[in-house]
């Protein structure tokens, strides 16, 4: 099965995990970036993306160079923003068509994920959701945080990717 992890990283911590995953499951990434994205910090960069989220913003990405229909497995990863995905992903979700995948799914905030899993779930309606993860602290709790990501993988994505 090929496998592709799909990402959207604001400050790093998504990234992080991401890459991790990635390595551990021997999949290819793709980081969605952009384009023209301003990095807000202190508390414009909530103020922003709040904004964007409550507005339902759909920024420009930058191009993909990859065929989204080629993969059987996509773990997708967002930071969450105001109890929400970040609004890189509803881009996504609206420009790709994705149908008939086996879809793994992952955030990462300080405190609460609200209801980022659940309405990735219901922009990914025509595929099969075999498994959500939510990392809490990631820039506090490094290490095992990689670490809780590298079990994620081997004992949940690993396991059904040998099953099928």
């Amino acid at each position: 099965m090929k496998k592709l992890v799909v990402y959207y990283s604001f400050e790093g911590n998504t990234k992080l995990l991401s890459q991790t995953i990635a390595q551990n499951l021997d999949a290819e990434i793709l980081e969605l970036k952009i384009k023209n994205e301003v990095k807000r910090k202190g508390f414009m960069k909530y103020l922003w993306g709040g904004k964007s989220v409550f507005m339902k913003d759909k920024p420009e990405l930058e191009p993909i160079a990859i065929n989204i229909d080629e993969y059987d497995v996509l773990i997708i990863g967002t930071p969450v923003w105001a109890g929400t995905f970040a609004p890189g992903l509803r881009t996504f979700f609206d420009k790709y068509n994705i149908q008939n995948k086996n879809i793994f799914l992952f955030c990462t905030h300080e405190g609460g994920q609200g209801k980022t899993l659940e309405n990735m779930k219901s922009k990914l309606d025509m595929n099969n959701i075999v498994d959500c993860k939510d990392f809490v602290n990631v820039s506090k709790n490094i290490e095992l945080s990689k670490n809780i990501a590298k079990k994620w993988v081997k004992e949940t994505i690993s396991e059904f990717n040998i099953n099928k």
